[in-house]
């Protein structure tokens, strides 16, 4: 009888085992808030899928990606690396799905003496900021759209002296948050966060001042875990899913490729 229980637990252990999966993401650093919160969700919802996240700059996962680095699925800030990655045949069924169109701000701590909601961009150059902080735009799309809103707003001259670069946007975060930097040129979507909320303020830099920017993502062709990475990417892509990315500051496309 003993025996018979022992090989009955032994047998269920095997079958979780066999059955249970795990997705690794490459994702950008601007998601962070939103996919943390939808992948608890989408545990609870599939308990037999495990999701690891790495978040980091677009830019470089994509340098890692295109040899082969151990990730399942890509989601980045910017859907022309995922363009490419399918365009070398990297992507799984060559699909390219779109999820979302991030934002940027200015950003200051909420003891900054700097009035952002009046001065606006001109918050740059008040009396306190030094130092400015943005992503780097050799492989963030975030640092790309913070140069390119300076420029189109007449002055990345004058802010150019007082950049300081970040890896991505979320250390940009980390640079203005601990004093490292004055003010910030960031993702709305981290500057809205509950996290965020009360740790400073913003002001939104006008989407006609820097191209639009679509985010977007692919499944690798070398997964493992082809279906649970689908179903991942579903319930990213799907209603709740829209709805996470909207409250995180997120614009959304009218229609959510997959």
């Amino acid at each position: 009888m003993k025996n018979k229980i022992l090989a009955a637990i032994l047998s269920s252990l095997f079958a979780l085992q066999v059955h249970a999966a795990q997705v690794t993401v490459a994702a950008a650093a601007d998601l962070k808030f939103a996919l943390d919160e939808l992948t608890a969700e989408f545990h609870t919802n599939q308990p037999d899928i495990s999701v690891k996240i790495t978040y980091g700059s677009s830019g470089s996962f994509y340098t890692q990606l295109q040899n082969q680095a151990p990730f399942d699925i890509f989601f980045s800030a910017d859907v022309a690396y995922p363009r490419k990655l399918a365009a070398a045949g990297l992507a799984l069924d060559t699909n390219v799905f779109l999820y979302a169109v991030g934002r940027i701000v200015v950003w200051v701590p909420k003891a900054s003496p700097v009035d952002i909601e009046k001065l606006g961009i001109q918050s740059l150059f008040a009396p306190s900021v030094q130092k400015i902080a943005i992503a780097n735009p050799k492989h963030a799309p975030y640092g790309v759209a913070a140069m390119a809103a300076m420029k189109s707003l007449g002055v990345y001259d004058q802010a150019e002296p007082k950049l300081v670069f970040g890896e991505n946007v979320a250390q940009t975060v980390q640079f203005v948050e601990s004093g490292a930097a004055d003010i910030g040129v960031i993702a709305l979507s981290l500057a809205v966060a509950p996290q965020m909320r009360a740790a400073g303020r913003y002001w939104e830099i006008p989407l006609a001042a820097y191209p639009k920017m679509e985010q977007g993502g692919i499944i690798l062709n070398w997964t493992k875990e082809a279906e649970a990475a689908r179903a991942f990417r579903d319930f990213v892509l799907g209603q709740h899913g829209r709805a996470v990315l909207k409250r995180n500051g997120f614009f959304l496309p009218e229609k959510l490729e997959k």
